[in-house]
C-alpha cells in the first residue's frame, strides 16, 4: 500500500493526465502547450523522427529523478568540500554514477523540442535545437558535470586538492533545476500552494545553514592552530572528534548565527573567521528579510498573477461545494479558469483589441480565411462575403468535457471546430445519447441560427479544442448584404440535411422548407421565417406566397399583408388555394378575394385612423423655432381633411401646404407615422368671425 501511494504521488509530478469517472482525458491543470490561433502551424502534435517533446510523461519522469539527484548533489558538495578527503570509496563512486546521469541528460538535450517564448510554439528543428542550447547552459552544464574528483587524484602537489574541491562546487549549478520544479508546482492546482511555497522557503533556510556551517568548518580546519578557532576553543582536539559530532556542532553555530539568537558558547577566535561571520550575518539580514516577507505574504510581486489565478479556484471550489453542484460541472468550472490563466498569459485578445480595425481585420483574413472557406456551408459564396464574415471572428479555447451548446437553447451562435474534437449528445428517456462526432473543419449551432429553431442537441467537448465563434447578427448581417451567398448558404444547409435523419429536425419539414425557399427566396423566406416565430402563421408559408397573403388577411394580420404587399405578392385567388377548397365556383372565389380585399383595405385604413399626430401652426415668415403650441388629433384619412381639420383647430386659418419636423413637404398621408409633429403653413389670417 505505501508503496502504491508513492507512486501515485510521484505520477502527479510526471503525468500530464488525470483521470476523472475512469475516463481518461488530457489534463489543463497544469499542461503548458496550447495550440497556435487558427493551428495554422502546429495542427499535428507530432514531431520530427528522434525528437522528444518535453511535455511527454517520460521525459518528465526523467526530469524528476534529476531533481532527486539534484537534491543528493546540493548536500554532498558542501559536505564534501568541508569534511571529506577525496578518495576512492563509496562515496567517490556514487558521485560519479551521479554525474554519468547528468552527462546523459546534456547529449538528451540536444534532442528535446523546446517551446519558443514569442511564437509559443514548439521547435523540432535539430539544428535551432543545438544552436539554442550551445549559446546557453551548455558550458555551465558541462563544468558542473566534469570529474574533477577522479583529475584530482592525478595530482600529488600541495593545495592541488583544494583547487578541485572548488571547482566540484560548481554541482551546484544544477539547482536551476530545482528553482523550475518549484516555479511550475506553484502554478498546479492539484497541489495546495501554500504547503508548496512553504516547502521551497525551508528547503531554501535548510541549504543555506548547511552551506555555512560547512564552509565556517572548513576554516578552522584549514587554519595553522586548531585551537584558536570558533570549535578549537570549545573542543581542542576537535579533529579527532567523529564526522557527526563534527558536522552538528557546525549546524548548530550555523543556526544560532542565522537566528540572532549567539549564545555565545561558539565564536569566531581568528580574524578569518571574524571575517567569514561578518559577510554571513550579511547575508542573514537578506535572508531573513526575504523569509519574513514571504512567509508574511505568501508570494511576493512577481507571483501577484498565480495568486489571483489561485484565489479564483479556491472561489469556484467553495462555491461548488456550498452549492453541492454535481462532479463534472466542478470540473467544467476548474479546466476553465485553468485554461482562461493560460490563454490570458499570452495576451493574444488583448494584442488584437488594441489594433486598428484594418490590422485586425488582415490578421482574420491570414488565420481564419483558409478554414472558413473550406467549411460546407460556405462553399460557393463570394471572396467579398467570407472577408466580411472572418473580420467578425472570435477564436476560443474550450477544455475537454465542456458544454459548448446546451439541447433546446435559443440560437446565439455559428461554430467552426478548428483542432481538438467534440460530441453531439442528446437527452431520450432521462438518459445521455452520443448522437455524432465533429472532426476538425466541422460546423455545429448552424441549424438553429439559419432555421430560429432551438439547438436539436448538446454539443461537448472531447479534448483541447480551440473554436472559431461567428455571432448570429454578424453572420445575418452578412447575408443580407451578399443576398445571392445568402441563397447559396441555405441551399447548402438543406443539401445537407436531407441526409441527416437524426439531427434532431423532421425531414418533411425540412424538404417543405426547402421548397419554400426556392420559390420565395432567402429574404422572403427569412422574412416569413422570423415573422411565423413571432405572430403563429407559420402553416401561412407552407404552400405559397399568394396563400400566406391571403391568410395573414383573414388573421387580421396588417404588418404581414403590408410586408407581403411590398415584396410584391399578387391579391388575385391563387390556383392552390381553389384546389383546397374543393372546387368552388370563380365566382364564389372572386366574391371571396374581394372579401378578403376589403377586409385588408378596412384594416389597413383602420390601423391608418390610429395614427396620432401632432399639429402645429406656422406662418410663412415664421420658422420652426417660433410655432405655436400643437395640437394632438387623430390623423384623418385625405389631405384635405386634415387641412380641413387643422383650420378648425387654429380658429379658422387657411392653409397651404404641411411640412414635417426635418422641413419636408408632406403630399401623401402614408409617409406620415403615428408620433410625428406637424406644421401648416398660413397664407391669410380669417377672423374668428368670419370676416
Amino acid at each position: 500500500m505505501p508503496i502504491s501511494c508513492t507512486r501515485n504521488f510521484f505520477e502527479r509530478f510526471c503525468v500530464e493526465e488525470y483521470n476523472i469517472d475512469n475516463i481518461k482525458q488530457s489534463s489543463f491543470l497544469s499542461a503548458d502547450l496550447l495550440p497556435s490561433l487558427g493551428a495554422r502551424i502546429n495542427q499535428s502534435t507530432k514531431l520530427r523522427k528522434h525528437i522528444i517533446s518535453p511535455f511527454n510523461s517520460k521525459y518528465r519522469a526523467w526530469e524528476m529523478w534529476l531533481v532527486l539527484l539534484v537534491i543528493y548533489s546540493a548536500w554532498i558538495c558542501p559536505f564534501e568540500f568541508a569534511f571529506i578527503t577525496y578518495k576512492k570509496d563509496a562515496i567517490f563512486i556514487v558521485d560519479n554514477i551521479v554525474n554519468g546521469f547528468f552527462a546523459i541528460d546534456i547529449v538528451l538535450t540536444f534532442f528535446v523540442a523546446y517551446l519558443d517564448s514569442q511564437s509559443y510554439l514548439l521547435v523540432d528543428n535539430p539544428k535551432k535545437i543545438a544552436i539554442r542550447y550551445l549559446s546557453t547552459w551548455f558550458a555551465f552544464d558541462v563544468c558542473s558535470t566534469a570529474p574533477f574528483q577522479p583529475l584530482s587524484l592525478l595530482f600529488n602537489y600541495n593545495g592541488s586538492e583544494l583547487g578541485f574541491r572548488i571547482l566540484s562546487m560548481l554541482r551546484l549549478w544544477r539547482l536551476r533545476r530545482v528553482s523550475s520544479l518549484f516555479a511550475r508546482l506553484e502554478k498546479d492546482i492539484r497541489f495546495n500552494y501554500f504547503w508548496i511555497r512553504c516547502t521551497k522557503l525551508i528547503s531554501v533556510t535548510l541549504f543555506a545553514v548547511h552551506c555555512a556551517g560547512c564552509f565556517n568548518y572548513l576554516i578552522a580546519d584549514r587554519y595553522p592552530e586548531p585551537r584558536k578557532t570558533w570549535i578549537g576553543a570549545v573542543y581542542p582536539d576537535f579533529k579527532e572528534a567523529s564526522l557527526w559530532n563534527r558536522y552538528v556542532t557546525a549546524l548548530y553555530w550555523s543556526i544560532t548565527t542565522l537566528t540572532t539568537t549567539g549564545y555565545g558558547d561558539l565564536h569566531p577566535e581568528n580574524p578569518r573567521e571574524m571575517l567569514f561571520d561578518i559577510f554571513f550575518m550579511m547575508f542573514n539580514l537578506g535572508l531573513t528579510a526575504y523569509l519574513i516577507g514571504n512567509m508574511t505574504n505568501l508570494v511576493v510581486h512577481w507571483t501577484s498573477r498565480t495568486r489571483s489565478f489561485r484565489d479564483t479556484v479556491r472561489a469556484a471550489s467553495e462555491f461548488a461545494s456550498r452549492n453541492q453542484l454535481p462532479h463534472d460541472i466542478q470540473d467544467q468550472m476548474l479546466s476553465h479558469i485553468c485554461l482562461k490563466f493560460k490563454t490570458e498569459g499570452l495576451k493574444q485578445q488583448e494584442t488584437l483589441n488594441n489594433l486598428p480595425k484594418g490590422i485586425r481585420s488582415s490578421i482574420a483574413n491570414y488565420l481564419f480565411l483558409p478554414i472558413v472557406q473550406n467549411i460546407y456551408l460556405f462553399q460557393g459564396v463570394s471572396r467579398d462575403f467570407l472577408f466580411q464574415l472572418v473580420s467578425d471572428i472570435d477564436a476560443e479555447y474550450f477544455p475537454p468535457k465542456e458544454d459548448i451548446i446546451l439541447q433546446n437553447e435559443a440560437p446565439t451562435d455559428l461554430y467552426i471546430l478548428v483542432s481538438g474534437a467534440v460530441d453531439f449528445e442528446s437527452y431520450v428517456d432521462g438518459h445521455v445519447q452520443v448522437q455524432g462526432k465533429a472532426v476538425i473543419g466541422d460546423t455545429f449551432g448552424e441549424i438553429g441560427v439559419l432555421c430560429y429553431t432551438p439547438q436539436p442537441f448538446t454539443v461537448r467537448t472531447t479534448e483541447l479544442s480551440q473554436i472559431l465563434r461567428i455571432s448570429r447578427t454578424s453572420l445575418m448581417s452578412a447575408m443580407h448584404a451578399h443576398a445571392e451567398d445568402g441563397r447559396v448558404i441555405m441551399n447548402n444547409l438543406f443539401m445537407k440535411l436531407r441526409g441527416q435523419q437524426s439531427i434532431g429536425i423532421d425531414a418533411i419539414n425540412n424538404d417543405q422548407e426547402n421548397r419554400d425557399f426556392q420559390r420565395m427566396g432567402w429574404e422572403e423566406w427569412m422574412d416569413s421565417r422570423i415573422h411565423c416565430k413571432g405572430s403563429d402563421v407559420s402553416n401561412s408559408t407552407s404552400k405559397n406566397g399568394e396563400k400566406a397573403l391571403l391568410d395573414a388577411i383573414h388573421k387580421g394580420d396588417v404588418e404581414m399583408v403590408k410586408k407581403l404587399l411590398e415584396r410584391g405578392i399578387n391579391v388575385e385567388e391563387p390556383k392552390v388555394l381553389t384546389e383546397a377548397k374543393g372546387g368552388n365556383s370563380n365566382s364564389e372565389t372572386k366574391q371571396r378575394s374581394n372579401d378578403s380585399d376589403q377586409c385588408c383595405s378596412s384594416s389597413i385604413q383602420a390601423k391608418v385612423k390610429d395614427k396620432r399626430v401632432t399639429i402645429h401652426m406656422l406662418s410663412q415668415e415664421k420658422d420652426l423655432s417660433q410655432r405655436h403650441n400643437g395640437k394632438l388629433i387623430l390623423l384623418p384619412t385625405s389631405i384635405e381633411e386634415l387641412l380641413g381639420l387643422a383650420g378648425e383647430k387654429f380658429g379658422g386659418c387657411s392653409f397651404t401646404n404641411i411640412t414635417n419636423a426635418e422641413n419636408a413637404e408632406i403630399d401623401d398621408l402614408d409617409v406620415i407615422r403615428d408620433g410625428d409633429h406637424l406644421f401648416f403653413h398660413q397664407i391669410e389670417f380669417v377672423g374668428r368671425n368670419g370676416n
